[in-house]
């Protein structure tokens, strides 16, 4: 580490020392300050990127050429399919819940006298790692057999009204909505605070000429609000999807994907370093990546759309 921090270290101080002297062509200073960048860019993303690709194509010793085959053991195998199956609710429900639940909090939240705690609360989770939330959500989980005290309290809460505790984690496909949850506690707070923002830009003069016009209430909300942020809520539902889409550690943290618990990233993990086929492993490495393209490319031509507005 120490090695290539100073190796940087170097190429930088040459690359300044290049470019700060006078007369020098316009592309010399250019290319200076990009040469770096572009260097790092080929060899630790589009190198890594073409040969996952490539070995996708092969078999597990890259050795062989199989075409297709691991694509197509992906969509027919039973095992890969209950993880496109997770991967799709994780998906659909993650955004759209989150996004929902954000809205929500940022009407209520600024219209409290302690606006600024309760959105610190609501945020707090964004503010800890992703494995200190499941292992909190874990601990929630947690199931003793019937008759035993119970350190979990979802459970201790069932025994509380005379219900047996559940296996919440252990039970598919229930795991995975219990997992889900965990995300949509965790982007909430995300989703409150870019939206907030966007509800307080709306201009005063919007509100009130819709007041005038006697829209008030959910009418106000669902009429004036909701389109007057439609933009923010493109942008957080696109980048809490990309975030669910890579979803490894909640998975890996509460249940490791077992139980039928899997989703992409965490087979793609799995089936690369712990099931020895990397070949599997490159090619759910590049259906990841073509799934989430298309929501990358209409966020920067939504990004785009909203400055040529400005």
């Amino acid at each position: 580490m120490l090695f290539a921090i100073a190796i940087f270290a170097l190429v930088m101080g040459l690359v300044l020392a290049v470019v700060d002297r006078p007369n020098l062509p316009k592309w010399v200073p250019v290319s200076g300050y990009l040469g770096p960048s572009l260097v790092l860019i080929t060899f630790g993303l589009l190198y890594p990127g073409l040969l996952t690709i490539k070995n996708s194509f092969f078999d597990e010793n890259g050795a062989q050429f199989v075409g297709l085959n691991n694509y197509v053991r992906i969509f027919t195998d039973g095992q890969f399919l209950t993880v496109l199956r997770n991967t799709f609710f994780w998906v659909a429900l993650v955004p759209t819940v989150a996004t929902a639940l954000g809205l929500v909090y940022a009407v209520l939240v600024d219209r409290t006298r302690f606006e600024k705690l309760a959105k610190t609360l609501i945020f707090l989770p964004m503010a800890i790692s992703m494995v200190g939330a499941s292992i909190i959500w874990k601990f929630m989980y947690e199931y003793k057999p019937a008759g035993t005290n119970q350190i979990g309290l979802l459970n201790q809460f069932l025994v509380w009204i005379g219900l047996p505790p559940q296996q919440w984690l252990l039970t598919p496909p229930l795991n995975t909505f219990m997992l889900i949850v965990v995300m949509i506690w965790i982007q909430a707070g995300f989703a409150m605070t870019v939206l907030s923002a966007a509800i307080k830009a709306i201009p005063d003069e919007i509100i009130e000429a819709a007041k005038v016009d006697g829209v008030s209430g959910m009418r106000l909300f669902w009429w004036v609000t909701v389109p007057s942020v439609r933009p923010a809520i493109i942008v957080v539902l696109t980048t809490i999807a990309m975030g669910t889409l890579k979803a490894f550690d909640v998975v890996y943290t509460m249940t490791g994907g077992n139980f039928d618990s899997s989703v992409i990233a965490n087979e793609f993990y799995s089936q690369s370093f712990v099931q020895n086929q990397p070949n599997i492993g490159n090619a759910l490495a590049v259906l990841l990546f073509i799934i989430i393209m298309p929501i990358i490319v209409y966020n920067v031509r939504q990004m785009r759309i909203s400055e040529g507005e400005r």
